[in-house]
């Protein structure tokens, strides 16, 4: 071995050890922390913002919930006019997940605001029976921030029955413009922001990907 090579050597085994120790306190503060982390409880989900993904992280912890034999239910505000990739998947489970989309497409194609508040009304009527079935371990009201945000529903009552849920029901609640009000009840909050986004290149809404 060349005096260069023993340095370089020497080096690396340095750099490991310094690694090794810093993990190791690191370790020590998570499992602290982790251990101090002794609730079970239900909690309230939030995924917000103008970025990609919202949906998809809601549909992705419904999977979840399902692989660990938990009962699901599922209400989609305003999309429903065309039929996702997510919606077909998750029909072949009817035992363990209740799909329900009840909305009539985004609301620059619906036009009609009257129409939009019924179906948004008739989505909450489903939405408060999952919500107190304590046989439903999760719950996933998706885009219902934008019926929020639209005034489609009431922001009291649609918080007053979240908190009244079974006490171990999850629930998962996305869409842009989530309001300040159930953003302060919420338990987890991600705001999901666009870094770069294929359709500002002209590339379409493709399946598998968007829907």
């Amino acid at each position: 071995m060349t005096e260069q090579s023993s340095a370089e050597a020497q080096e690396q085994q340095a750099l490991n050890e310094r690694h090794r120790v810093r993990m190791e306190r690191k370790k020590a503060i998570i499992d602290a922390k982790i251990a101090a982390a002794d609730k079970e409880i239900g909690i309230v989900i939030v995924n917000t913002g103008n970025g990609k993904g919202k949906s998809s992280s809601g549909l992705g912890m419904v999977v979840r919930a399902m692989g660990h034999g938990m009962r699901v239910g599922v209400v989609q505000f305003i999309k429903g006019a065309m039929e996702t990739g997510e919606e077909k998947f998750l029909r072949r489970f009817p035992e363990e997940v209740a799909f329900h989309a009840m909305g009539e497409g985004y609301t620059w194609n619906t036009q009609d605001r009257e129409r939009d508040i019924e179906k948004a009304r008739l989505a909450w009527d489903q939405a408060r029976r999952f919500l107190s079935d304590p046989a439903i371990g999760l719950v996933l009201l998706d885009e219902l921030n934008i019926a929020l945000k639209y005034r489609y529903l009431d922001l009291d009552m649609v918080i007053q029955d979240l908190l009244a849920r079974p006490p171990m029901q999850h629930v998962v609640v996305t869409g842009r413009g989530a309001p300040q009000e159930l953003i302060d009840v919420a338990d987890t909050v991600t705001d999901m922001a666009v870094v770069k986004h294929a359709f500002k290149a002209g590339i379409g809404a493709q399946a598998g990907t968007e829907w």
